[in-house]
């Protein structure tokens, strides 16, 4: 009799988490995912899930935690192609739709998980959609496009481009990856947002705390 062919370590766990982002990307809503579900369409038995995770809400924070890297290789793209300030809006926004086209199922994992029921999956996303931030700003003092800013504001200013992009990923997910008008014309719409963030800020005071 043939042998059986042993899962390498890992495996098991990759095709459940792969599993549920593809249900997400079929329509289901994370939140409304069963194990059962989940481990029917990984192929494995439901007994195979507690080897690898306690409950979906572990699951949703595994695959937080791979978005996070989904974000950083995204960042670091950002930083190797865009060069000239005067480029930094467009070419950012193109490289960020760019990445949701060829990683949709996680995108459409955080669009969900932000107004999620798992308020572990929600603060776990949030609190990567903050590093972004924080790192956004960085970024800003080491162009030197910030100078005039405080650090207070400087960071309500990166809030507000993240919350921004955030925002149009509602947009991004809602059409088909092959309607290039309709991807372009976000892009657009996503970049023209970001210039009047940045024009507001350019021209922003901190105010002076009372004496």
């Amino acid at each position: 009799m043939a042998e059986r062919k042993r899962r390498k370590p890992g495996e098991t766990r990759e095709k459940l988490m792969e599993a549920a982002l593809t249900l997400v990307g079929k329509g289901r809503h994370f939140a409304s995912l069963g194990i059962r579900e989940v481990t029917r369409q990984a192929g494995v038995v439901p007994t195979a899930f507690y080897r690898h995770f306690r409950n979906m809400d572990d699951l949703g924070l595994q695959l937080v935690d791979e978005l996070g890297l989904v974000l950083r290789r995204m960042m670091r793209e950002a930083r190797q192609n865009v060069l000239q300030a005067d480029k930094l809006m467009e070419e950012s926004v193109a490289i960020f739709i760019s990445h949701v086209q060829q990683n949709r199922n996680f995108f459409i994992f955080m669009a969900q998980g932000l107004a999620g029921e798992s308020r572990a999956v929600q603060e776990g996303i949030r609190s990567e959609l903050r590093f972004f931030s924080s790192e956004l700003s960085n970024d800003l003092r080491r162009l030197r496009l910030a100078d005039h800013l405080s650090d207070a504001d400087l960071e309500l200013t990166c809030d507000l481009v993240v919350r921004t992009v955030a925002f149009s990923l509602t947009d991004l997910i809602g059409v088909s990856p092959d309607d290039e008008y309709q991807v372009d014309q976000i892009k657009v719409r996503t970049t023209r947002f970001l210039q009047l963030i940045f024009v507001g800020a350019a021209n922003w005071r901190t105010a002076s705390r009372p004496e």
